[in-house]
């Protein structure tokens, strides 16, 4: 990685592309899933368990772009690595994990068209992405205008 970037900016490149790369990997499964015709996954009862993994493919994926970008603000906003922009960090990492998990964990085990008690942890992760948005914003707020 360039020598100009900082640590944390080349932590958020890293977990993005990987992000971004299982995730894709995951919609190649998904859709080998359903070329294959595999019951467990396309028959009709088995339509919450479909939709909760594409919303985990989906924010998944997603949020792998927003750690490439909240890396880029971190470059663009030139602020060194404040308890604030650490807690941002740290609360965008665990939405990445949380978010797109518990889509995951409520398709896999589905009660009778619901799906599991791993939904439970979706608004969790939802939360954690306010920090790093907030911080994004106030950072590019706060930078000293050039022009």
């Amino acid at each position: 990685m360039p020598a100009d970037l900082t640590p944390a900016a080349q932590r958020h490149l890293l977990w993005g592309w990987s992000t971004l790369l299982f995730f894709l990997l995951f919609g190649v499964v998904l859709e080998a899933l359903h070329g294959f015709k595999l019951g467990w996954y396309v028959d009709a009862a088995n339509a919450t368990r479909r939709h909760m993994f594409t919303l985990a493919h989906a924010h998944g994926a997603l949020l792998g772009l927003v750690h490439v970008a909240y890396a880029a603000t971190l470059q663009l906003a030139a602020v060194s690595e404040a308890a604030g922009q650490r807690w941002s960090s740290l609360c965008l990492v665990g939405a990445t994990l949380v978010l797109p998990g518990g889509f995951l964990l409520g398709g896999l085990f589905v009660y009778g068209g619901d799906p599991g008690l791993g939904i439970l942890l979706v608004p969790v992760g939802a939360a954690g992405l306010v920090a790093p948005v907030a911080w994004a914003v106030w950072a590019l707020a706060s930078r000293p205008s050039t022009g």
